[in-house]
């Protein structure tokens, strides 16, 4: 039998979310809170059945943090996974390639007041169950993948100049801007979490192009890794 047995999966954006809706069986869509959550079962690999609540909650870290609360508070899930997409800022990784997030830094924040309130920390971490059978079904998938370190910020990074400024602040592999609220909200209530990341582009792809960008094949990578990983737990 699976250690868990309710999941809450979230993703920023539709395409990120599309794939693990599709992947429920018994699906019920229940709507509140500015989200629209499908209900159902996901098979094991061993045979065990496990109840997951996937929603898309928006982009950015209020939205993040808003959507993780609700979804502890309504469905008590055993477990959160945060699926999506990054900004790349590690030169050995290229487009589709993964980052599960061992660690989470937020980028324009004063850890020092933050750091005041549990979790008591300066940064937060995957869970170490949900990692090590992340990385263990990503090599088997023969996708290429790294633990890394993944900046939470509120603005999107598209210029060197940005690019620069998030190595130097917190050494990240990857940019985006909802892990670190996601684990923040996830440790306060004392539920383990994990972050999954398919690199999109190079943080080098300016929003207005991006906004017109076509990421399905990176969102579909992430959420199908996404929901293997779940059918492993």
């Amino acid at each position: 039998m699976p250690k868990f047995t309710k999941i809450a999966i979230v993703g920023a954006m539709e395409e990120e979310v599309a794939h693990i809706a599709a992947s429920l069986s018994n699906v019920k869509h229940n709507k509140a809170a500015s989200l629209d959550v499908s209900c159902g079962v996901l098979e094991c690999e061993d045979g065990g059945k496990i109840e997951v609540a996937a929603t898309v909650g928006g982009m950015g870290l209020v939205n993040a943090a808003a959507t993780v609360q609700y979804l502890i508070d309504e469905y008590k899930p055993q477990a959160v996974i945060f699926s999506g997409i990054a900004g790349n800022l590690n030169k050995n990784l290229h487009t589709n390639d993964v980052v599960l997030g061992k660690t989470l830094r937020y980028l324009d924040t004063d850890m020092r007041m933050i750091n005041q309130w549990k979790p008591f920390t300066n940064e937060y971490h995957s869970d170490d169950y949900l990692l090590k059978t992340a990385d263990s079904v990503l090599t088997k998938m023969g996708i290429n993948h790294i633990l890394g370190t993944i900046a939470s910020g509120g603005y999107f990074v598209d210029t060197p100049e940005k690019v620069a400024e998030v190595i130097e602040a917190t050494q990240a592999d990857a940019v985006e801007m909802e892990g670190a609220a996601i684990l923040h909200v996830a440790a306060r209530n004392d539920v383990p979490a994990l972050v999954v990341r398919a690199m999109s582009d190079n943080a080098d792809t300016k929003y207005e192009e991006f906004h017109t960008f076509d990421i399905s094949e990176y969102a579909d990578t992430a959420a199908k890794m996404t929901v293997n990983i779940v059918r492993n737990l």
